[in-house]
């Protein structure tokens, strides 16, 4: 095999990994503009490297993947970006092949906001060993290769990722595709509405609401209590000159799935300006998130200019 075939054949073999290696780098990350760049780093590693010693490329790619993502993690610009209270993961459309695997609950929670949002208070290698655990399927023997610790540190780390991970899971069941559905759209309709007694009612006496400001404010943007979130929502759902602005021009609202979960798109010709998604449980919304930074939409917008989308909820928000 000549050095030209050879290149292509290996070109060929990352290739083959390289969905798989989006979806572990952009649960560790969070993002899919830094989970692209660590494939592509360690596309520049596998290029470098004599490949003629590495026996198993999908393992040896899973390990510099990691190890680039973990470092990324501990990285001084990366503590700064992800300061407590100022980070929101990227949220991206169904269909993403980033949000895959997605066969047991497990793979698809790990990709929920909820979670991808809890990981931010785990210690990078706790991150890491719940992942590689949890959502693909590596035995402790293997992460402990990864990672390069043992596999009773891999045990340990499982293990306090879990009770965290497990407190959100208490709060949010899957729910009912449906289901879901009905509740969003009722939301929107009190929010637009002015129906507050309505919009309460909706809500779980402890719901959070969490917004990034559109990208104007230094930190996200909190509310609590069921009365406070529906009066934020009520609010923020009127259309008013200057929101529409704002957003570049009047508004097509859309119902989707964000990364799992029920959200609304606000769309203006054919590019998301706006998401709001909502966790759900029992058949009330537990929190709702709204992502307006175009940095954190330059995906999902991307996605959404290929999707085919249903009749808006409201034609000329």
């Amino acid at each position: 095999m000549d050095d030209t075939v050879a290149d292509r054949f290996d070109t060929d073999r990352f290739e083959a990994s390289r969905t798989r290696l989006a979806s572990l780098a952009y649960r560790l990350l969070g993002s899919a503009a830094d989970a692209e760049d660590a494939v592509q780093d360690a596309y520049l590693h596998w290029q470098a490297a004599d490949r003629r010693l590495i026996n198993v490329p999908e393992a040896w790619l899973t390990k510099v993947v990691t190890n680039l993502c973990l470092d990324r993690l501990r990285s001084a610009q990366a503590r700064r970006e992800r300061a407590v209270g100022a980070w929101l993961p990227e949220p991206l459309l169904a269909g993403d092949p980033m949000l895959g695997p997605a066969d047991t609950f497990e793979q698809r929670e790990s990709v929920s906001l909820a979670v991808l949002t809890v990981m931010e208070r785990l210690s990078p290698h706790e991150r890491a060993v719940y992942l590689l655990r949890e959502a693909f399927a590596y035995s402790h023997a293997e992460i402990a290769g990864i990672l390069d610790i043992t596999e009773s540190a891999s045990q340990q780390h499982l293990h306090r990722a879990r009770s965290r991970i497990t407190a959100v899971r208490r709060r949010g069941a899957e729910a009912d595709p449906a289901s879901a559905r009905r509740i969003v759209e009722e939301f929107l309709t009190a929010a637009a509405s002015g129906r507050t007694e309505r919009l309460v009612a909706l809500l779980t006496d402890d719901a959070t609401a969490i917004s990034d400001g559109a990208g104007l404010t230094a930190t996200l943007l909190r509310y609590t209590t069921a009365p406070r979130i529906a009066a934020v929502a009520r609010a923020g759902f009127t259309s008013t000159p200057a929101k529409r602005r704002l957003a570049g021009g009047t508004s097509a609202v859309h119902y989707a799935v964000v990364n799992g979960a029920p959200a609304i798109l606000f769309v203006v010709g054919d590019q998301v300006v706006g998401a709001v998604t909502f966790d759900i449980a029992d058949g009330r919304i537990t929190t709702v998130r709204g992502i307006a930074a175009p940095a954190r939409l330059t995906r999902l917008a991307a996605a959404w200019q290929r999707h085919e989308p249903d009749t808006p909820l409201i034609a000329q928000w």
